[in-house]
């Protein structure tokens, strides 16, 4: 019989229709499609062997009548193809790479110019420079005004930038970083040489004291923001009735000095600030071994440190790299590198805004908890024990909320009512009040320092290789330095910048024009302790109220 009567069952549903065995499969596939919805490039039948192919031959299958065929598929449209392929990050260039994952701008390197790469990377990451210098018109030097314009440059672009005219500028200003190679011969003996980052980001830093600090006239930045005051105290060891001497320098850095007992930044910082010198004593009237103890009477809102890696060596007539490995920390309490009188000002501040983060950390938890148990399907409880331990997280987390909400005021600790936390902004704001009744008068009306004393790592420049005049500078960067954070809690009022969690905290790492992202857990990497990449130079920035 060329006619049979068969049935079609797809997703639990039954369906009759007639075969008409004269006709191809394609036919009966159509048949099938019109009840069903199912697109036959998207089909299969099964039958006696396996799956119905549009050539098979129904004198082979031999169906039967009222046999029932099994169809497998989704009903609805063909997925449409998208108006652009799609290509892999491994598969794009650098430029593609960066427009994708909106990273910062590299610099093009120009010759051995990588020293001042990194640097100008490194000092990116302070946004009041970069708004003094929009603000700047003019008075305040030639390289301030390249370096606005290379800035300006860098906001507007994706791809590696090209800063001949600042390097052109700063050479210049500054004749040091327009020597040639002399170590070279021949046609290569007209390259220029490598330079010191750590020198390069003292002659920018000099070369920009003259710009004003926007909205707040008759202040200069570099001095408000970034440069502390020392003072020095002199004590003869060998004449204890000798009048001490005391002096105050502004610094634009702290040094971390390197020995062969030196683990953490912090103990290099303060064999540098402590120290025994010998010079002339006035009372003895010879040579004698003082005492000098060197302390910080104001802090910046921005304080660097340069790692001393390189060291003069008598034994071969030149600068040698420190190869030692030191740690240093991503959270600095800088306490103990200030006189008596300031750490009194600043203490209160800085017990209270530990504990506050401590606080902040705790209802970042709670907030989490709460948002997996909130999007974890209901428990179902025949599973067994793994779905009751979900019922007790959702359970549990409106009650752990008011342990942390913990706000600045002085009703800390109780519940907030209904047992739910309240939008983390409100609890920044109570607490932000509450640390600036805490913060020092006199502190309050110096303008760019710091009044927590507490400090951030947010950018790195380091030094790759054995010598000290060649080997390689790259910078690595905070990614918050570059966008902006949205606090816990809170949505974005912007709906096309870059927003970060403020629990993203991982970084961007400058090689030249070569931006890649950086996770903070590599950061330890850059200790030092061999030829690779070594902090060299450490940029943090005072802990912000809020």
């Amino acid at each position: 019989m060329p006619t049979l009567p068969v049935h079609i069952k797809h997703a639990g549903r039954t369906y009759d229709l007639t075969l008409d065995t004269d006709q191809p499969p394609t036919a009966f596939k159509q048949t099938i499609y019109e009840l069903t919805g199912v697109p036959q490039e998207r089909m299969k039948v099964m039958v006696k062997g396996g799956v119905l192919k549009d050539d098979a031959s129904w004198a082979k299958i031999a169906p039967k009548a009222n046999q029932t065929f099994m169809v497998i598929g989704a009903a609805g449209p063909l997925p449409q193809a998208p108006e652009k392929p799609v290509v892999f990050l491994e598969d794009m260039d650098e430029s593609e790479i960066a427009k994708v994952l909106a990273l910062p701008p590299g610099l093009r390197n120009l010759g051995n110019t990588c020293y001042m790469n990194a640097t100008v990377q490194a000092m990116r990451a302070i946004p009041e420079l970069q708004q003094s210098l929009l603000a700047t018109t003019g008075g305040t030097g030639p390289l301030s005004g390249a370096l606005r314009e290379l800035y300006s440059q860098m906001s507007r672009s994706t791809e590696g930038v090209i800063p001949l005219r600042f390097l052109q500028v700063l050479r210049q200003v500054v004749p040091q970083f327009g020597e040639l190679d002399r170590s070279k011969s021949g046609a290569m003996a007209t390259a220029y040489a490598q330079q010191d980052a750590e020198e390069c980001w003292t002659a920018i830093a000099n070369s920009l004291k003259e710009v004003p600090l926007a909205g707040t006239p008759g202040k200069k930045f570099i001095e408000q923001y970034m440069m502390g005051v020392m003072r020095r105290e002199l004590k003869c060891d060998e004449a204890p009735e000798e009048e001490p001497t005391v002096t105050t320098e502004q610094i634009l850095k702290l040094e971390c000095n390197i020995s062969i007992t030196t683990n953490f930044m912090h103990s290099g910082i303060m064999d540098a600030l402590d120290q025994k010198i010998e010079k002339r004593s006035p009372s003895l009237g010879r040579e004698a071994v003082y005492n000098q103890k060197s302390r910080l009477q104001r802090l910046p809102t921005y304080l660097a440190v340069h790692m001393v890696r390189f060291a003069w060596r008598r034994d071969i007539g030149k600068k040698a790299k420190i190869m030692r490995k030191v740690k240093f920390p991503v959270e600095y309490d800088a306490l103990d590198l200030v006189t008596e009188d300031l750490k009194k000002q600043l203490e209160p501040v800085a017990r209270r805004l530990k504990e506050l983060e401590r606080d902040r950390a705790e209802r970042r938890k709670v907030r989490k908890r709460t948002k997996i148990a909130k999007d974890s399907p209901p428990a179902d409880k025949g599973k067994g024990k793994s779905n009751e331990t979900d019922v007790e997280m959702a359970e549990a987390a409106p009650e752990a909320a008011p342990e942390a909400e913990a706000s600045a005021s002085d009703d800390k600790g109780k519940a907030v009512e209904g047992g739910a936390l309240e939008d983390e902004s409100v609890y920044r704001a109570k607490e932000q009040k509450e640390l600036e009744e805490l913060v020092s008068p006199q502190l309050k009306e110096d303008v760019g320092c710091s009044v927590t004393g507490l400090y951030d790592l947010i950018a790195i420049v380091t030094h790759k290789g054995a010598a000290a005049d060649a080997g390689h500078y790259m910078a690595y960067v905070k990614k918050s330095c570059f966008h902006p954070t949205a606090i816990s809690g809170e949505a974005s009022s912007s709906s096309t910048a870059t927003v970060l969690d403020d629990e993203d905290e991982d970084w961007y790492k400058f090689d030249d024009d070569k931006v890649t992202p950086f996770p903070k857990e590599k950061l330890a990497t850059l200790d030092g302790g061999g030829e690779d990449s070594s902090a060299y130079v450490l940029l943090y920035r005072s802990k912000p109220l809020v």
